[in-house]
């Protein structure tokens, strides 16, 4: 079935006309209303926020603007656009509302009137070639800085023979040449230039300032593929722009994951680096009075699931301009205790957010679910971490875009989801231990109210070596506990993931306990909510514990007696994972599914593109032998002929590398185990998928094949990782419950 959406302006996509359904379909899912960006006005009275609805019969989104005062009442649509908005923010006198559109900058006045919010003429304010894809304002309303993507150095047949200006092909000489799915052509920069919120035209590349410089023309910022313009952060005063920035390139980046933070200074153009070495350092966040800045950081190199900490070092900013000013870009003087304030806390710091009292809001996922913590400071410079919303409410929480304090009380505006809804505006009020948690926004209330809902229960299953798992286990809509019903089980991504309370609109789990069918979430060994030994133990070992973890699920909800068929599904991590129980699972499954799943471990490694994941995660660089450079940039490799260093990198997770544990991953790679397959698969993949290539789901399906197992393969040539645009993602749902019917019902 096509719905059709409701719809008055040329190309704009409304909210669902939906009717008449008793449980949630593939059609009814992909027109749900997404909710995102929420933005606080500067009086702390308003949300700023979009809504994004699909069309299926159009095969394409549009997100337009919504507001609604703090509480959540008087909400309104503010823009009927046929061209989604994007990174709508409010101007730092509140009177204007500035925004993308078409990859420009625009503004518009706002005004609230009797008969309710009205947004004025908007007004262009950007003439950039190729387009922005985000952008930041000054505290003080004067700067702005903004992305847009510049050349990467990577050739074109024009670059080597002029005359051949029509012939279409890379050239390139190093690695990281393609990322996620695409050609690295170009790569995201980001720019300054003054700003003025009702000028139009201010913002042109002549008066703009390249933060990185032409010296670090082949770095990103902010990285690719997935960060955004919350990897950089204006300073209180708006003098200074701190920034998180990998500063490698080719080869270098590939294997490492060793980024930096980095403080831009806007009126000399110098910039000075906070040192840290290690892996990942990410989002800087300046507290309100400038004096503290935090951030997110990983301990070792090339290990992007180490745990995330919560650094925070005292600045001094008058001493910074001072040291600017002169030339120097060192840390003496400014810099003061650089230091971890999270040590003990053993999950993962997401997303840091200051109040005006110095206290720090970040998430967390942590047993399960995604939930609210705060850093304080206690007594002299310690810090103590208390967790706000509690591991039984089952819901994942963002952090907080907006903090109150009204009285004694002080009041979190987020957003929440479960895998009942999807994500929604809160508000989380915290008087003294108490916590109260209130629903801002009804977005997709009335449609899934009327629905049948699925009940869903936490279950500890114990594993082979007697750990306890948690499992989520979701019913089919009034569950009877003495009929039979078919069960799918889950198994995840990453690896490092969680199965928590989240809501995706591409591997739903109500949607598919709606098609009556009882789901089986197993939070295996590499999951990342629960300490960080159980998350580490699946490096090296992917065909060890965690496999037993799933089969251990399996044989639990099977021996229910409402328990009949069952079939095992999964992605990327999660397809690697259908492909090797494939060949060890006896009779235990009935079916399976495999999405964007690695098959050939060997071909995966010299295929992929970010090159630091399978080298530590394949069995190859413990924490003793993390990649690090000397003082003249040089990376410290280990002796030739030690079976790890080849062509001048430690590559000790590598098929050729002689370290035991990747030599036993090697060896139980799916595709040695291919004469053992004999269960029905559907093999799911997308054509532009440089993560794990599409050429591994076609060699699982054409095993299949060669080996006489029922099989089906399913190819979506524009695709990448995930399958995205709406008819696409609705054919997926249909032939993903259309297989699981025919073997499982």
């Amino acid at each position: 079935m096509i719905i059709k959406n409701n719809g008055n302006s040329e190309g704009y996509i409304g909210k669902s006309g939906f009717t008449g359904e008793d449980r949630l379909t593939p059609e009814l899912m992909l027109t749900l209303g997404r909710v995102s960006s929420p933005q606080l006005s500067p009086d702390g009275a308003h949300i700023l926020y979009n809504v994004s609805y699909s069309s299926i019969e159009e095969n394409r989104s549009c997100s337009n603007l919504f507001i609604c005062d703090a509480d959540g009442s008087s909400e309104q649509q503010l823009t009927k656009e046929g061209k989604s908005i994007s990174n709508a923010v409010w101007s730092p006198d509140g009177q204007r509302i500035v925004f993308l559109q078409d990859g420009q900058i625009w503004s518009a006045p706002i005004r609230e009137r009797h008969s309710g919010w009205k947004l004025g003429k908007k007004t262009r304010l950007s003439e950039i070639d190729g387009g922005i894809r985000e952008f930041a304002i000054s505290p003080d309303g004067s700067r702005i800085m903004y992305v847009k993507y510049v050349n990467s150095g990577l050739r074109k047949p024009s670059d080597l023979h002029n005359d051949l200006d029509k012939a279409d092909a890379i050239c390139t000489d190093d690695l990281m040449y393609r990322h996620w799915d695409h050609w690295v052509k170009e790569i995201p920069h980001t720019f300054i230039s003054s700003f003025d919120a009702g000028k139009k035209s201010c913002i042109c590349e002549e008066s703009s300032e390249d933060i990185l410089g032409p010296s670090e023309a082949l770095f990103e910022l902010p990285a690719e593929p997935f960060s955004g313009i919350e990897q950089l952060c204006w300073s209180p005063d708006g003098r200074f722009i701190a920034y998180s920035c990998k500063k490698l390139s080719g080869k270098a980046y590939a294997f490492s994951t060793d980024s930096e933070i980095y403080i831009f200074d806007t009126q000399t153009g110098n910039t000075v680096t906070i040192p840290m070495g290690g892996g990942y350092d990410t989002n800087p966040v300046w507290s309100p009075d400038g004096r503290t800045l935090c951030w997110v950081s990983m301990a070792r190199n090339g290990y992007e699931a180490d745990r995330q900490r919560l650094m925070a070092a005292e600045t001094d900013l008058a001493k910074l301009a001072e040291a600017m000013e002169g030339g120097s870009t060192s840390e003496g003087g400014w810099l003061h205790g650089v230091r971890e304030i999270s040590e003990g806390f053993k999950y993962n710091v997401s997303g840091p957010v200051w109040d005006g009292n110095g206290t720090i809001w970040f998430n967390a996922l942590a047993e399960g679910v995604q939930g609210i913590f705060k850093a304080s400071r206690t007594t002299g410079n310690e810090w103590a971490i208390d967790r706000i919303t509690g591991e039984e409410l089952w819901y994942d929480f963002n952090s907080p875009f907006g903090i109150l304090h009204e009285g004694d009380s002080t009041v979190l505006l987020t957003s929440w989801c479960s895998m009942n809804f999807p994500t929604e505006l809160a508000a989380v009020t915290v008087r003294g231990e108490e916590t109260d948690c209130r629903q801002l926004t009804n977005e997709n209330t009335d449609l899934l109210s009327g629905l049948k809902a699925p009940a869903m229960e936490a279950r500890h299953i114990r594993t082979t070596d007697g750990k306890d798992m948690l499992t989520w286990v979701i019913f089919p809509p009034e569950f009877d506990s003495s009929k039979t019903y078919p069960a799918i089980e889950i198994c995840l991504g990453g690896p490092q993931g969680t199965l928590s309370q989240g809501w995706s609109f591409r591997w739903n789990y109500r949607l598919m306990a709606e098609q009556g069918y009882v789901v089986v979430l197993p939070n295996r060994r590499g999951t990342t909510a629960f300490g960080q030994e159980w998350t580490e133990q699946i490096s090296g070992d992917y065909c060890g514990l965690n496999m037993q973890d799933y089969l251990c699920a399996a044989r639990d909800i099977k021996s229910e007696p409402y328990i009949g068929k069952i079939a095992a599904c999964g992605a990327s991590y999660g397809g690697y994972s259908v492909y090797n129980l494939c060949g060890i699972h006896g009779d235990i499954f009935d079916a399976f599914v495999a999405h964007a799943g690695i098959f050939n471990q060997e071909h995966m490694y010299m295929t992929t593109e970010e090159m630091w994941f399978p080298n530590w995660d394949n069995g190859g660089v413990p924490e003793e032998c993390s990649m690090t450079q000397d003082a003249d940039g040089k990376w410290a490799t280990g002796p030739a002929g030690d079976g790890e260093t080849f062509g001048g990198v430690r590559q000790g997770g590598s098929p050729w590398s002689t370290r035991p544990a990747a030599v036993r991953h090697y060896a139980n790679s799916p595709h040695k185990k291919v004469t053992e397959w004999h269960t029905p698969i559907l093999v799911t993949h997308g054509g532009m998928d440089f993560r794990v290539p599409a050429d591994q789901g076609m060699a699982a399906y054409n095993a299949a094949q060669l080996m006489g197992v029922p099989s089906r393969l399913l190819i979506f040539p524009e695709e990448n990782h995930w399958i995205l645009k709406p008819q696409n993602s609705l054919l997926w749902h249909r032939e993903y419950f259309s297989w699981l019917d025919k073997w499982c019902k």
